[in-house]
């Protein structure tokens, strides 16, 4: 599996003044970031990607989100992430004023990271934010190896597919030939057929392979 790009820090805060601060800040602990002074256009953005951001993002992130601005706000923003499925790879991070708080606690409920309080502590937020890129890197390379695991599978016949979901019940070759009515030996040269092209060496490996594509999908 190919190494990760450069994690990236979003900024979408109305303030040029919070987005410095902040750049500057992420910059002092080697942190990329890039700012966006609405949510309209870090949504703009968004809607610019090949295939509406399907493979996005594919180098850790995460998103500091001001909870009022002007136009759309953070809250419709996120509402907006919710839906297009990106909070697992793109974690977000609330910045708030303290009559935002209650709102940001509610959006934490649905799926937000968590919320920062202004003025905030530099270090503990910055914290966050590393914690908050690891979730996404951690994300990604699941999002990878589903990817993967669904082309080993495409690339298996029919009749490979068939042998597979009956290894993977544990049954043995000559209760698996029964059961599709082939020889044993069709049933050996299938498995191990499977074996290869799921890049496994046991039923048990495949067994584990299989279940994680489940739980992911779950």
């Amino acid at each position: 599996m190919k190494p990760q790009s450069l994690p990236m820090v979003y900024l979408v805060d109305d303030e040029d003044v919070v987005r410095d601060a902040l750049s500057w800040l992420l910059r002092s602990r080697r942190l990329l970031s890039e700012g966006f002074g609405s949510a309209e256009a870090f949504e703009s953005m968004l809607d610019s990607l090949p295939r509406q951001g399907a493979d996005w993002p594919n180098a850790p992130s995460c998103l500091l989100l001001d909870v009022r601005m002007p136009g759309m706000s953070g809250l419709a923003l996120f509402e907006r992430l919710v839906e297009r499925g990106l909070l697992h790879t793109l974690p977000v991070i609330f910045l708030t004023g303290h009559g935002d708080v209650p709102t940001a606690v509610a959006a934490v409920k649905q799926g937000a990271y968590d919320f920062v309080e202004k003025p905030f502590s530099d270090n503990a937020l910055v914290d966050r934010v590393e914690q908050a890129l690891a979730r996404s890197s951690d994300a990604i390379e699941a999002r990878i190896a589903q990817a993967v695991l669904g082309h080993r599978v495409a690339e298996l016949t029919e009749r490979e597919r068939e042998v597979m979901q009956l290894v993977v019940q544990g049954l043995p070759n000559k209760l698996i030939a029964d059961q599709l009515n082939i020889s044993v030996r069709t049933v050996e040269v299938h498995r191990a057929r499977v074996f290869e092209k799921m890049d496994v060496k046991s039923a048990v490996e495949l067994s584990n392979l299989l279940r994680g594509d489940n739980a992911a999908h779950g």
